[in-house]
């Protein structure tokens, strides 16, 4: 996205954007390297149980809050200035949308093979929230391309639309309980490199320094004669 950006809307990245692009990537590499399995879940019923798990009633419950936090409070205030209001409440939504797409696959895959599940108040339920969380990310993800530019937006909202979605699988099928130390460390490992990636693409997004003008800073003097 941030490079077709730049040849068809003359949305340029400096050098920090570009480095922050690079290790986005690698830190999500190398979290879902380590990721652990995800624990198999074949029938609503199932889906349910682990939906009604504390852990998860609470990670959904500050998601919500935090979210109607951002966009009560937060967005209109500093949403024109802030790219990171926007693609927060994006990716805090963008939870519900996978965990329901999850449930519905479930659904689908039983409707195929002749299970009722045209009865379950799941269904309804789970299109319900994917409707909503679906539409209130394309409304603030318009908004957050209308003000900032697409090759500052998409990888900082893939990034952390990336980290929710894993964090919230990890919490909702019970991840974590299997995850070897190694694994534990490489993804924090990539996490931190997330970080650092949106560090760079946020605070230095102003600021207009080129390649050439890094290795002139760089490169030797030549001595006098």
């Amino acid at each position: 996205s941030a490079i077709l950006s730049s040849y068809f809307l003359n949305e340029k990245l400096n050098i920090h954007g570009k480095l922050g692009c690079i290790l986005s990537i690698l830190g999500s590499t190398v979290m879902v390297i380590h990721a652990p399995e995800e624990e198999e879940v074949t029938s609503l019923d199932e889906m349910e149980r682990k939906l009604q798990d504390p852990a998860f009633v609470t990670f959904a419950v500050l998601l919500t809050v935090v979210a109607l936090v951002l966009i009560v409070v937060v967005a209109p205030r500093r949403g024109q200035t802030n790219v990171l209001i926007y693609v927060l409440i994006c990716s805090l939504i963008g939870a519900f949308s996978v965990s329901s797409v999850k449930g519905l696959g479930i659904a689908i895959k039983q409707m195929l093979e002749r299970k009722p599940v045209y009865g379950h108040p799941l269904v309804y339920i789970l299109v319900g929230i994917l409707m909503l969380s679906v539409s209130t990310q394309i409304n603030y993800l318009n908004k957050a391309l209308d003000m900032f530019n697409t090759s500052l937006v998409t990888p900082i909202y893939y990034v952390c639309f990336t980290t929710t979605v894993v964090t919230c699988s990890i919490i909702l099928f019970k991840e974590w309980s299997s995850m070897e130390l190694g694994d534990i460390i490489g993804t924090l490992s990539g996490f931190c490199s997330i970080i650092i990636g949106i560090f760079l693409l946020h605070a230095f997004k102003n600021t207009n320094i080129t390649w050439s003008q890094l290795m002139s800073t760089v490169a030797k003097e030549p001595s006098l004669p």
